[in-house]
């Protein structure tokens, strides 16, 4: 089952991926480790890209845009999520430039009524040779278009 699919609720901006917690992303409290939070985002946008043809699978890449590094990672906790099971988290693209993407993320509750952390998770896509920042493909373009939040328009 593909968490990126899974009963996707209307959202104005973005996706929203349902991931499980499991028994051992909790703390010694029973909530959800600080720690785990990264984990969970990555596994929504895994979900998401691999969907449409961007992931890593038998040791391979499908696509050279898999080859990218984590530049910035931020969040605020605001309320502990509390055992296991579903936990939504929605994400889109603030920024998605010529080799980079930023992304702005929520966690909450499957129903939407409580905010859990938000933050940004920042990524440069690397040349894997040179390690040195690399255009994305039209397929990474493509796919970030479905995600990116619109341009303000001036008044």
């Amino acid at each position: 089952m593909n968490p990126a699919t899974v009963d996707q609720p209307a959202v104005e901006l973005g996706r929203v991926a349902h991931v499980a917690v499991h028994f051992d992303d909790l703390d010694a409290f029973g909530l959800l480790h600080n720690a785990r939070y990264a984990v969970l985002l990555e596994r929504a946008l895994t979900g998401y890209w691999a969907e449409h043809g961007v992931s890593f699978q038998g040791g391979r890449r499908s696509s050279p845009d898999v080859f990218h590094a984590v530049r910035e990672f931020t969040i605020a906790y605001h309320t502990p999520v509390t055992g296991t099971g579903p936990v939504a988290v929605h994400f889109w693209l603030d920024h998605f430039g010529t080799s980079s993407a930023r992304y702005g993320y929520r966690f909450h509750s499957v129903d939407g009524g409580t905010v859990h952390a938000e933050g940004v998770r920042a990524i440069v896509r690397l040349d894997p040779a040179t390690l040195r920042p690399a255009p994305w493909t039209d397929t990474a373009c493509a796919v970030a278009a479905t995600l990116l939040r619109p341009a303000p328009t001036s008044a």
